[in-house]
Order: C-alpha cells, then sequence, then structure tokens
C-alpha cells in the first residue's frame, strides 16, 4: 500500500522557517512526480511546488524565492524548505505524488505564522 507520511510543521514567527517532509514508499519515489499544496481557512487549494524525478523543481510566483522544493532519493524523501514565512504562508500544506492517473496525499501539515 503507497504511503505518504509528512512530518514538519508547526507554528513560526513571521521572517522565520520551517521544513516540511514527506517519506513515500520505495515503489512509487523514484517515478512520481512530487507535489506541495496548501489551502488556507476560508480559501481555495493552492499549488506550492512541484519536483520532478529529475530534481527539476518549480514553485508557484507567491513562494519564489523563498520556498525550496528537494528529494533525498537514499531516504524516498521530499522536502520542502520554508523561508521568511509570512502570515499569509499559514495553511495546511499537503504532499501529493502524482503519475500517469495514480495520485496519492499525505495526512497534511498545519503551518501557521504568527507574532
Amino acid at each position: 500500500q503507497v504511503q505518504l507520511v509528512q512530518s514538519g510543521g508547526g507554528l513560526v514567527q513571521p521572517g522565520g522557517s520551517l521544513r516540511l517532509s514527506c517519506a513515500a514508499s520505495r515503489d512509487i519515489f523514484s517515478t512520481f512526480i512530487f507535489n506541495w499544496y496548501r489551502q488556507a481557512p476560508g480559501k481555495e487549494r493552492e499549488y506550492v511546488s512541484l519536483i520532478l524525478s529529475d530534481g527539476g523543481a518549480h514553485y508557484a510566483d507567491p513562494v519564489k524565492g523563498r520556498f525550496t522544493i528537494s528529494r533525498d532519493n537514499a531516504k524516498n524523501t521530499v522536502y520542502l524548505q520554508m523561508n521568511d514565512l509570512r502570515p499569509e504562508d499559514t495553511a495546511v500544506y499537503s504532499c501529493v505524488a502524482r503519475w500517469e492517473t495514480a495520485e496519492y496525499w499525505g495526512q497534511g501539515s498545519q503551518v501557521t505564522v504568527s507574532s
């Protein structure tokens, strides 16, 4: 059974940093594209970033230059390093793995940016 297990998140002051992790089953890690989405209260789900199997990355404009997505193939884990966090980054962040018609979701991680 494919599982995505997220860790990280929490409460941080504006300007601070957090790192989210998404650990995946070995059988999907090398092939699937990994995405991060977020959803703030009362708002639509928003795409944040993705990373390809070859390490190529893409970012949504609101996080470009502040967030970095990466992958550790030895640990079957994808990371989202979030720097210079702002109150508007407050949301539940979800890791999503996709390949063709298959899609798997992590359990979600709360990120709260507040003083």
